[in-house]
């Protein structure tokens, strides 16, 4: 039987892969959700939140049914300046509210919905590639 022998590798030749996003200083990265409340930042806030690059706030929405253009009023620009807003619908996936989408077009933001899980990771990704977006997360239990 015949061994091969591999070549050893020097232990620090190759550099490793870090794949934890790189968010800037300030930013609000939210860490975890569930329980009601969402740990974002340094800050745990109560109850459903609506979550900008550089701060959150509380949002009195409860689940899609209360959801409207008027609760949203805060992404129709000004000093907001959203381009993406991901929206967090709660435990599990529902359709968005009639006339949702075309309203926040009309603002020029682009909506993307779905559950509150993927909504918070995916508006941490586009934290990370300093992308001009907002959440807006119902809390779940």
């Amino acid at each position: 039987m015949i061994r091969r022998r591999w070549p050893r590798r020097r232990r620090n030749s190759i550099p490793g892969l870090d794949i934890t996003p790189q968010v800037p200083a300030g930013r609000q990265l939210i860490r975890s959700y569930g329980s009601g409340q969402f740990h974002i930042a340094a800050d745990i806030h109560q109850g459903s939140v609506l979550v900008f690059p550089d701060r959150t706030i509380a949002w009195p929405v409860a689940e899609v049914a209360d959801i409207t253009l008027d609760s949203l009023a805060l992404m129709s620009g000004g000093e907001a300046a959203v381009e993406i807003l991901v929206l967090g619908c709660g435990p599990k996936f529902q359709a968005p509210p009639e006339g949702l989408r075309e309203g926040l077009r009309e603002w020029g933001v682009v909506l993307e919905w779905m559950d509150t899980g993927a909504a918070s990771r995916t508006f941490n990704v586009l934290l990370a590639e300093d992308r001009a977006c907002a959440a807006a997360l119902i809390a779940v239990e």
